[in-house]
């Protein structure tokens, strides 16, 4: 499994506890949820992560909404359909 590293540039570097989970993939492909938020480029930043997530893993299908408005939340109907039509979802904010 591939490993993701998480850079936050106004930060310092943290020690951070080594994750243990007990959930596997299954041989069936990922159900991927993209929530765009609207701002400029985000939808560049969330198409290379896609890229990305289908290197490394079976993805059957990607669903993807986006947000009216970057200032605004997902509505409830944006968030139950990618709960129903999807495995894990991802989202990203971009300039």
């Amino acid at each position: 499994m591939g490993k993701i590293f998480l850079v936050v540039p106004d930060a310092p570097i943290e020690e951070v506890a080594q994750l243990k989970t007990s959930r596997t993939l299954s041989s069936r492909g990922i159900r991927l949820g993209v929530l765009d938020n609207s701002k400029a480029n985000a939808d560049h930043l969330l198409k290379m992560i896609v890229d990305g997530v289908k290197k490394e893993y079976k993805v059957d299908s990607v669903v993807y909404k986006r947000k009216p408005a970057s200032s605004r939340p997902a509505t409830e109907q944006m968030l139950d359909e990618l709960a129903k039509e999807a495995d894990l979802v991802i989202s990203a904010m971009a300039d």
